[in-house]
């Protein structure tokens, strides 16, 4: 080991000045809340405290402690092979789609459960739900096309008991659509959220991980072992994120009366100039993009609206003052 401790940033200026995530993880703190993370805890060739984030396990753990001690989670957990997002970064999306909201409202951010949030693919983590509303009290619903995904969802809600009013969960029961069996007409949503699956095949999931776990490890790795864990359609769809966003967008249009802003991550910047002929295609009022820095990684957030600048101050004046 080397003798000299390298001096990191004390504070991970890309993420979001709201996210708590900016300074480097205190792991005594989070030993304190999940004392299983202890084991995985150790120091690094700088001599500093880390986890090894090529060991699945090691990665659950800290993402356990994370939500107990910083959202105030009693229980969490999820089946084997799901999955287990980093937390900065899901709670970067959550609170640059807050500061969207905030600048249709006047540099004010809506808070407070009738602010229904639509998470499309909401994952056996229930990860954006339980920072939304932990956050700004947010109520949402959560889709998905994996049951299995869905009970572990189910699961979490049911064993915290302030989520219990404030998430509800729908299955997909037709993988073609999006918002159609989800989204009721009736009921008006403020904003919808989405990771996409971003590879177009197995084959490149499989490659994708491969290079993930070569830089993790500073060798060449030839099995890929997911540290993030990852059903087939958490990660991999005919088409990939292109086609899966381009479908998200066309139907759309369909609820464009009865959401404000669609929005969805990105993940590679040339796949933009698709997304936005898309939007043109279907006819978005206005279009936002918002970048997003998580570790040496870049990606960002498209957002949209059919609603013209008068149907906003409406919503705004009916929804959003009136809470």
């Amino acid at each position: 080991m080397s003798d000299i401790k390298k001096v990191l940033p004390a504070e991970k200026t890309v993420l979001h000045p709201q996210n708590k995530h900016r300074d480097r993880y205190d792991f005594k703190l989070l030993i304190g809340s999940c004392p299983e993370l202890a084991k995985y805890v150790k120091l690094n060739a700088y001599g500093n405290e880390s986890i090894d984030f090529a060991n699945p396990k090691a990665v659950k753990w800290l993402n356990k402690a994370l939500l107990i001690h910083y959202y105030s989670l009693g229980y969490w957990d999820i089946p084997a092979g799901y999955l287990c997002p980093p937390i900065p970064g899901r709670a970067d999306y959550i609170h640059h789609i807050a500061e969207l909201l905030g600048k249709s409202n006047n540099g004010k951010i809506p808070t407070g459960h009738k602010v229904k949030c639509m998470d499309i693919g909401v994952g056996a983590s229930c990860i954006f739900p339980v920072i939304g509303n932990k956050e700004y009290g947010w109520s949402f619903i959560g889709s998905d096309i994996d049951a299995a995904a869905l009970n572990s969802a189910d699961k979490i809600v049911k064993n915290n008991a302030f989520l219990q009013r404030n998430i509800e969960l729908r299955m997909q029961e037709n993988p073609k659509d999006i918002f159609h069996g989800i989204m009721e007409r009736s009921e008006p949503i403020d904003i919808t959220i989405c990771n996409p699956p971003f590879h177009t095949s197995l084959e490149e999931s499989q490659e994708g991980t491969l290079r993930k776990l070569s830089s993790l490890n500073h060798k060449k790795v030839t099995t890929p072992v997911l540290n993030f864990g990852g059903q087939s359609n958490e990660l991999w769809c005919e088409g990939g994120e292109v086609r899966f966003v381009r479908d998200m967008i066309r139907q759309s249009k369909q609820f464009a009366s009865n959401c404000f802003w669609f929005s969805t991550l990105i993940s590679k910047q040339t796949h933009l100039p698709q997304i936005y002929d898309a939007l043109k295609t279907a006819e978005a009022v206005e279009v936002k993009t918002i970048n997003m820095g998580q570790g040496t990684k870049t990606s960002r957030i498209v957002a949209w609206t059919f609603l013209t600048k008068a149907q906003q101050q409406k919503w705004v004046e009916n929804k959003w003052n009136a809470l």
